[in-house]
């Protein structure tokens, strides 16, 4: 199976399986001399761990990663640094009724085709899991970023079709859906109670600022930032759209209306969401994702076996009612990536030095 890897001087590549012995990831490419400690990935984790939300899976894991290699005295060396995230909670008796059996809206039938075999007790690689793996690498990204100045939000801003209608930052983490609106959020809540109740599930939306993104990062024609950040959101499992600045809205503009006016103190607006020509303006960098439901349902559904025959199942276990809040680190996480790669190729290309001492990075 190819395609486990991400980044060209900043590489990820993740390993494992839902019901596995562990889920992980090495990085390759990160800088020496940046303090790095279990504990600095471990705040990232625990954003995304199961049983922190009503609506989440009930799975217990506590999500503790280990540091295995690329770190001496607390500092990285400039060797790859592999990661590991064992599963504890691990129930695989749940899926046996369904081992000849497709789910609907998952990768069953995809990976039956395409490999011959699949993993069914919870989804193998396709599943959600895989996801910490990211949050992980991410959180060692985001380490090489802040050292330039970036810093990357994410949070929710719609769930169910209840849309926010203000952006208050600071409110982010005063709620479970790390909505920033309150008043959103409890409708979000009711929204997916309602859901649960029922045995359906919900998407949402997740939007994701870049706040000090300096420009000139990212490469013409193929390698763009818009185009790199839009594949690495598009590999989370659940993510069914991504949009950067006034996104398919810009479809339904003018050109007066749709261009940026630039003035010497910078643009007046920021429907290019910090990036013109696949090349970052200095601007906030804006982006935001589409999420499908949780296609693990109770309601009934129909679907066939792997004899072609028809049949109709209902899909009981631990499932999240909503991938939201659970993937809004994993989605910052991917950004965080991108941008750790990016400022490194730029770098490398212009001959400058993305640290000095080696205790400028904390």
């Amino acid at each position: 199976m190819a395609g486990n890897s991400i980044g060209r001087l900043f590489r990820v590549t993740t390993w494992g399986e839902s019901h596995g012995m562990a889920t992980g990831a090495v990085v390759d490419g990160c800088p020496s001399n940046i303090t790095l400690s279990e504990s600095d990935i471990q705040q990232e984790l625990n954003l995304r761990k199961p049983g922190l939300h009503s609506s989440s899976s009930a799975r217990k894991e506590e999500d503790c990663v280990e540091i295995l290699s690329g770190t001496f005295e607390g500092k990285t060396t400039g060797t790859p640094i592999s990661l590991v995230i064992k599963n504890r909670d691990v129930k695989s008796r749940d899926y046996a009724n369904l081992k000849n059996v497709f789910r609907p809206g998952h990768g069953d039938i995809s990976y039956q085709r395409k490999y011959g075999i699949r993993d069914y007790r919870g989804g193998g690689r396709a599943s959600a899991r895989e996801t910490a793996a990211r949050v992980a690498a991410g959180a060692i990204a985001g380490k090489i970023i802040s050292s330039a100045g970036m810093e990357v939000i994410a949070y929710t801003v719609e769930v169910g079709g209840i849309q926010t209608e203000g952006r208050n930052l600071a409110d982010i983490g005063g709620n479970a859906l790390r909505c920033p609106d309150i008043e959103a959020a409890k409708k979000m809540q009711d929204r997916l109670d309602e859901a649960k109740q029922k045995g359906d599930s919900l998407g949402g939306i997740v939007e994701v600022v870049v706040k000090g993104c300096p420009p000139g990062l990212g490469e013409p024609v193929f390698d763009k930032m818009d185009a790199d950040l839009a594949r690495a959101l598009m590999s989370i499992g659940s993510v069914k759209g991504v949009e950067i600045g006034a996104g398919f809205g810009a479809a339904r503009m003018s050109g007066s209306e749709c261009n940026d006016p630039i003035t010497p103190e910078g643009f007046l607006s920021n429907n290019a969401g910090g990036i013109l020509a696949g090349i970052t303006n200095g601007d906030d960098i804006i982006i935001r994702v589409a999420c499908k439901p949780i296609p693990s349902i109770n309601i009934t559904q129909q679907t066939i076996d792997i004899y072609g025959e028809p049949v109709t199942i209902s899909i009981h276990g631990r499932h999240d009612v909503c991938v939201i809040p659970r993937i809004v680190p994993v989605c910052a996480a991917m950004v965080r990536i991108i941008l750790a790669d990016h400022l490194l190729r730029n770098q490398s290309a212009n001959g400058s030095k993305l640290f000095g001492m080696k205790d400028q990075v904390t």
